[in-house]
């Protein structure tokens, strides 16, 4: 940076390379090509070992491209719920969360490389960009909103286990837990619990583990999130949602 705050012209110019290693990257996944570091620099003209002055690894490139798709995806999801008022914090987490889905299914192929690739090493750079995620973020925001208005029960600390306890007190996962009093620290274990069945059937329907004519109606997903319902304290709400859900499912 020069000390006007601006990015230098190599700066910049980083950045744009960086820009089109992104772009690059979701072009492969779309036309259904090998993602590797030699693919993306024969694409972009560059030799591999240049390539290697911005992406060290196989695993530093899907670190930078599954933290961009899931930044670009997020501002669709967000702007889903945006369609409703901001004290509709309900129907807001349960469209963002819809069209996680669609995205999903639209594009299984950036879905894999951002939620279905393994994190092998607890101290690898993926652990860490998973903790930035924006789209968890969003999700679990949504959740604090619903806590905030409605004050759901969450489970006490004395009544999860030493590990689950450990995992609230101290989160890896992509969640605001500032403000959050201790004893109220069992919102993130719900969070979690969302998290796992809302990941759990998208992938079920994205890797085609279901019977696709429930994947096509979406009956399936509507279950879990009408079982999920009572623990975040919307079940009143849920033919009202269910209405949400489905006329976007139906749109495509």
């Amino acid at each position: 940076m020069t000390q006007t705050g601006q990015p230098t012209r190599r700066e910049r110019q980083r950045e744009a390379t960086y820009d089109e290693i992104v772009r690059v990257s979701r072009e492969l996944l779309v036309a259904g090509a090998e993602l590797s570091l030699r693919a993306v620099a024969a694409r972009m003209g560059m030799t591999a070992p240049a390539l290697y002055r911005y992406v060290s690894s196989y695993q530093d490139l899907v670190d930078l491209v599954a933290f961009e798709i899931d930044k670009a995806a997020t501002a669709r999801f967000a702007a889903a719920a945006d369609t409703l008022p901001p004290d509709d914090v309900a129907g807001r987490l349960v469209l963002s969360t819809t069209e996680f889905r669609m995205w999903a299914l639209d594009a299984p192929r950036e879905f894999g490389l951002v939620f279905a690739n393994p994190v092998a090493d607890p101290v690898c750079g993926r652990r860490e960009a998973l903790t930035l995620s924006s789209s968890g973020l969003l999700f679990t925001d949504q959740m604090r909103a619903i806590w905030e208005q409605r004050r759901f029960p969450v489970p006490a600390l004395e009544d999860l286990t030493e590990t689950a306890r450990t995992s609230v007190l101290d989160p890896l996962i992509p969640a605001e837990s500032e403000g959050i009093a201790p004893e109220d620290r069992g919102l993130m274990w719900v969070y979690m619990q969302g998290w796992t069945q809302l990941y759990g059937v998208v992938a079920l329907e994205v890797f085609g583990h279901m019977d696709p004519r429930l994947i096509e109606s979406g009956d399936m997903f509507v279950d879990v999130l009408t079982r999920f319902a009572p623990t975040i304290g919307v079940t009143d709400e849920m033919p009202r949602l269910e209405v949400l859900v489905r006329e976007r499912i139906a749109r495509g």
